[in-house]
């Protein structure tokens, strides 16, 4: 009975090996509507976004190899998707200016409350945790760039309407 079990597991785990989600990452429509050709992004600014964000929030991902593995791939291609919906630098000039304006203050306050970048992300990819003076900068970053917004446009242009 036990051998019944565990062949029909390992069936079912090799069918599942061939559904794999169809993965967003298109390279060349990511130039367009960048983030940096929206905002003054200095280079070390967007070296760290691209080392610590793009994975997850833009179409430049960078699938590791445990992605081909399934349910794992499904796991992170969703999560993948959850993060683009909420924020995709390769898609950012294609905001509303509220939206774009909401966004960079999202960004700080994900920084400021250590929930970005994702534990589960930083603990598999060490190299993407973010140290006190990244956090800093990319917090000064935004809040400078909001600032150039706001003297740029009309402040019923970014804010919600209440």
């Amino acid at each position: 009975m036990m051998r019944k079990i565990l062949t029909a597991a390992l069936a079912l785990f090799v069918i599942i090996q061939f559904l794999r989600p169809a993965r967003d990452n298109n390279d060349a429509s990511a130039q367009a509507s960048n983030i940096n050709n929206f905002l003054a992004v200095p280079a070390d600014i967007d070296q760290t976004l691209k080392t610590s964000c793009y994975d997850c929030h833009s179409n430049r991902t960078n699938y590791p190899w445990y992605s081909a593995v399934q349910p794992f791939g499904w796991w992170l291609d969703h999560h993948v998707y959850e993060g683009k919906k909420e924020l995709n630098f390769d898609a950012f000039g294609g905001y509303s200016l509220r939206r774009q304006f909401h966004k960079l203050e999202e960004v700080e306050e994900m920084i400021e409350e250590d929930e970005m970048p994702l534990s589960s992300y930083t603990l598999i990819h060490r190299g993407s945790k973010l140290s006190p003076e990244q956090k800093r900068q990319l917090i000064t970053w935004s809040e400078k760039a909001r600032a150039e917004m706001s003297a740029k446009y009309p402040a019923d242009s970014l804010k919600a309407k209440k």
